[in-house]
């Protein structure tokens, strides 16, 4: 049963990482429980100030935004951070998301969007090894637009905030505060930087055990 009741906001990445089972990049880079094979896009660090456009004031970036590890654009798969279960999914064009709730004794959430093909409903048990989607391909590029061409992924301290599903997305429960965060106090309220929380989590838990 998923419970949202008394979760700690202020709890420390490195004392998260002490509780729970082991974490993983969700691309495919060579080794997932280390940085270096990482590349974001130019403005995809956490916490970097995106500038205003029409309709969207300038806040904080809340994720990282991961590079395609490979030149496969066919079926480069995306996979969960670490065991969990799936609480909101959409697959609505270039905003597609699914949302996985990890709990141990503190309950964190990931957040993985502009990705294609998944494979999860709500509901399903995911765990590190299994895609929950994949990079999209050069056709869904060509359509949505080549920005689009990373994966956006969050770590949130706070549950998502509940969303009405619609007709086009029946299984989108939840919404995030990608484009609320307009303080660092707000940024650091609602999200971990996923780099430090990966950080701390490989300092502390050695195991490569996906169950």
């Amino acid at each position: 049963m998923i419970c949202y009741d008394g979760i700690r906001l202020l709890i420390s990445a490195a004392a998260f990482a002490a509780q729970t089972c082991s974490w993983f990049l969700p691309i495919g880079v060579q080794n997932r429980q280390a940085w270096e094979d990482v590349r974001l896009t130019k403005i995809g660090q956490f916490g970097l100030l995106r500038k205003a456009r029409p309709g969207i004031p300038a806040h904080y970036h809340t994720a990282v935004d991961f590079m395609r590890p490979r030149d496969n654009y066919i079926d480069e798969p995306i996979f969960p951070a670490a065991r969990g279960i799936v609480i909101s999914q959409r697959t609505d064009g270039p905003f597609a998301q699914v949302i996985v709730e990890h709990a141990a004794r503190d309950t964190v959430w990931t957040v993985y969007e502009h990705l294609a093909g998944v494979k999860v409903v709500v509901g399903d048990t995911v765990v590190p090894d299994q895609p929950l989607g994949r990079f999209m391909t050069k056709k869904e590029l060509n359509k949505y637009g080549w920005q689009f061409d990373h994966l956006h992924f969050e770590i949130l301290r706070h549950r998502p905030q509940p969303w009405k599903p619609a007709s086009k997305t029946p299984m989108r429960f939840f919404k995030v505060y990608n484009l609320e965060c307009y303080t660092k106090a707000q940024l650091e309220k609602y999200y971990y930087d996923p780099q430090s929380f990966f950080a701390s989590c490989w300092q502390t838990t050695k195991t490569t055990d996906f169950e």
